[in-house]
């Protein structure tokens, strides 16, 4: 058990945190080290195996992240890419749940239908985690993350309900289709219910009670486990109730979040997301060992085999896929080809290749049951934990690494119309600039006039407009010339301030403040 090997696990914590580290140094997606970390733990000799009751990795692992990808997902961006993303989102996850059911049948013994879709349904869904930090800092289009990322937040749910469905198949030995639809839709739609109503309780609570950024945060990391737990307990879906609450809360944020909350509830996911990233694959590189000694009558070189086999199934489907749901509605509907540009042959690709599994789909293969209802071994548990890992080994470390190359191999650019994202920053810029100074000569023009310390300022916002106003020459030159300057003279600013601590002149706390606004001001600059 893992409270019995309390330091083995915190020295794994800190290998992993290495490797973060390292992936930062190389400029890799954690993501994947994380994977290849997971894989040299295996390796370690005389490692106890840790297990963890299924059921809880379910209720501890799957919630928290499920609410971050919802949090972090914009509803307006979602909602205008809303046919793209539902029609990779449900449909290729039932697509690939589907060959890799029948495929894993046909090439493995002994393997069911009902085993085929669990598997299937483990591996479908991407991690938008594992590419969003793949893209960071290359020039990917923001329709494709955009649909990258709302597509990840649909899939899980869909995956998540296939591999549910499969589940009690292979617990129960029945499975009707007529019976699963109809379930499906009251199971969808009661927890989508269920998360928007507790979603709205917490948002009230939030909004009009909560005052204290100490508390503000605390119960948002609850809200997933209160939208989960609510809706299992009428046995509703769960995972949707966390999907719908989450956005519903994420698009009202604004009403309850102060600069403070903002700042801390981002810095508290960022790193709850990779702790339990972290943790998903230190417990599988820990039981690793136990899965191949139990992979009963199959050897490991015929479960890696099974395991290639579906990586490269699992791989070429998506690519054909999206292809299909991107080209096919442009082919048959004219409004459609009239409403938006052509993503183009080059983003699509990118976007199917782009279909890296990760941490959801090993955290929802931990969760098989150990026994059937009947208290036999539940069959080919190992098996099936095994190829999922091999997946997620192939997709995150073969495709991870070549996205680069492959974004810059098909010279893919912006296909909208709309304003580039420095460009829409510097108009924002120009205009709360210019808001500012109205605001002031109306408020405050006597003070502008008597006062030295106000008119400088006065000067300084009309300085900011001059240097964004577009009439200027050599704009984009300028603006990467002062923003090098700047962020010179925060790390300036900053070793001068570790000098002036080092005099012991000034309260620690003083110091510590004046520090925090050299890193707000930083990582401003470098976003």
């Amino acid at each position: 058990m893992v409270h019995q090997n309390l330091l083995l696990v915190l020295i794994l914590f800190f290998f992993i945190a290495l490797l973060y580290l390292w992936s930062e140094r190389l400029k890799i997606s954690y993501p994947i080290l994380l994977v290849l970390g997971g894989l040299i733990i295996s390796l370690i000799p005389a490692v106890p195996n840790i297990s963890i009751d299924p059921d809880i990795i379910f209720l501890i692992f799957l919630p928290p992240l499920l609410f971050e990808a919802a949090w972090t997902t914009s509803w307006k961006d979602f909602w205008a890419r809303k046919e793209s993303i539902f029609s990779m989102g449900f449909g290729l996850v039932f697509s690939t749940s589907l060959v890799i059911a029948y495929l894993s049948v046909a090439i493995i013994p002994g393997f069911t239908l009902a085993l085929g879709f669990l598997l299937g349904g483990i591996i479908s869904p991407p991690d938008a985690v594992a590419a969003s930090s793949v893209l960071k800092g290359l020039e990917m289009p923001r329709r494709g993350m955009t649909i990258l990322e709302g597509e990840s937040l649909v899939n899980d749910a869909a995956s998540l309900t296939v591999f549910r469905f499969a589940t009690i198949a292979v617990l129960t030995g029945h499975f009707t289709l007529k019976e699963a639809v109809v379930e499906f839709a009251v199971l969808a739609f009661m927890g989508t219910a269920i998360g928007l109503v507790v979603g709205h309780l917490i948002y009230l609570v939030l909004r009009y009670w909560a005052r204290s950024s100490r508390i503000t945060a605390p119960i948002i990391l609850m809200a997933p486990y209160l939208m989960y737990v609510t809706a299992e307990k009428f046995h509703w879906s769960g995972v949707l109730a966390v999907v719908s609450g989450g956005l519903y809360l994420s698009f009202h944020a604004k009403d309850f979040l102060n600069y403070q909350t903002r700042l801390q509830n981002r810095e508290i996911w960022l790193m709850l997301v990779f702790l339990l990233n972290a943790f998903v694959f230190i417990l599988i590189g820990l039981e690793l060992p136990t899965i191949v000694d139990g992979l009963d009558t199959y050897s490991l070189r015929e479960a890696i085999g099974y395991g290639l086999v579906i990586s490269i199934t699992a791989i070429m489907v998506r690519i054909i896929l999206v292809y299909l749901t991107t080209f096919l509605p442009r082919m048959l509907s004219r409004n459609v080809r009239n409403r938006e540009n052509s993503p183009g042959w080059g983003l699509t690709f990118v976007m199917g290749w782009a279909g890296m599994r990760g941490v959801v789909s090993l955290a929802a293969a931990l969760t098989i049951p150990l026994s059937t209802q009947q208290g036999s071994a539940f069959p080919h548990r190992n098996l099936i934990l095994f190829i999922t890992f091999i997946v997620i080994l192939v997709t995150l470390v073969f495709q991870g690494l070549t996205l680069p190359i492959v974004l810059r191999l098909f010279q893919v650019r912006e296909v909208e119309e709309d304003l580039s994202v420095e460009q829409q920053m510097e108009m924002i810029r120009l205009h709360l600039a210019r808001r500012s100074v109205d605001y002031m000569k109306e408020h405050y023009h006597s003070e502008i006039r008597n006062y030295g310390s106000v008119k400088r300022m006065m000067e300084q916002l009309q300085r900011t407009i001059a240097f964004a106003d577009p009439a200027q020459d050599d704009r984009d030159s300028a603006r990467a010339l002062k923003k090098k300057i700047m962020i010179e003279l925060v790390a300036m600013q900053r070793a001068c301030l570790h000098a002036i601590d080092d005099e012991n002149k000034f309260d620690e706390d003083v110091i510590r403040d004046a520090e925090h606004n050299l890193d707000l001001e930083e990582s401003r600059l470098k976003k």
